[in-house]
């Protein structure tokens, strides 16, 4: 279960992410830019998690 809670979490997070990079505020984008990344790593974590089992 926590495999696909972090796949969801890195997909909002990465859609949230692309949404303020949008934005007409240089640190606004660079704040979507820091939350796409995140999302990213939280789908990569859920991946690993698939791969090895929930139990770590």
């Amino acid at each position: 279960m926590g495999e696909l809670t972090d796949k969801i979490k890195g997909n909002v997070n990465e859609a949230i992410g692309k949404v303020k990079q949008q934005s007409g505020n240089p640190a606004t984008r660079q704040e979507g830019r820091d939350q796409e990344l995140k999302g990213k790593a939280q789908q990569l974590k859920g991946e690993v998690k698939g791969k090895l089992g929930d139990n770590i």
